[in-house]
């Protein structure tokens, strides 16, 4: 069922506050319109594309990467807190996939996951120890990968980091990983 356009753009206001990095094509698919109309939508509400939403709420909350060059983070940090949490958004390209089938190499995707559990920690230098993974659904040419990595809990020099893999909202990957902070190093 097609909403009337005023409906539609104050839903397309609400999802955006609530999720900026969703994407014009998961918008058009969710209002079931084309990709065009969310484009005049969001030119119209003064929304910004996404790579601007993304620079936005990066700029309100982001604290410095101090266990990794920001280089060595794989993906876009979006949203960091260390010690807390952390987003990152990393889009399959044609270097990330099996060339055949057109799917995301696994270690793409743990990678994104991994180093951003070692980003969110508040240290000099920290390193994974171990990492419980589980990949729920192959991840296609094209798809968006959005990280979160949470700090679960703190034991000394120990922390065990959650991260979740969504696309689209769908979780594709999850990882616990216990990450420890090297004491005495720069």
């Amino acid at each position: 069922m097609r909403l009337p356009k005023r409906e539609r753009q104050q839903r397309l206001a609400r999802t955006l506050a609530d999720n900026p990095f969703a994407t014009d094509e998961d918008l058009a698919a969710m209002f079931s319109v084309s990709i065009q109309t969310i484009r005049l939508d969001r030119l119209e509400l003064g929304i910004p594309e996404l790579r601007e939403r993304i620079k936005s709420v990066a700029e309100k909350s982001f604290d410095n990467v101090k266990s990794l060059h920001i280089d060595e983070v794989i993906g876009e940090v979006i949203e960091l807190q260390l010690d807390k949490y952390g987003f990152s958004m990393l889009e399959v390209k044609e270097e990330h996939i099996f060339a055949r089938t057109k799917i995301a190499r696994g270690h793409y995707i743990f990678a994104q996951a991994n180093s951003l559990a070692v980003a969110v920690i508040d240290a000099d230098v920290a390193l994974t120890a171990t990492a419980r993974i589980r990949f729920v659904r192959p991840v296609q040419l094209g798809e968006k990968l959005f990280a979160k990595a949470e700090v679960r809990s703190r034991d000394g020099d120990e922390s065990k980091v959650r991260v979740e893999t969504k696309v689209q909202g769908e979780t594709v990957f999850t990882g616990t990983f216990r990450v420890f902070r090297v004491p005495g190093t720069v």
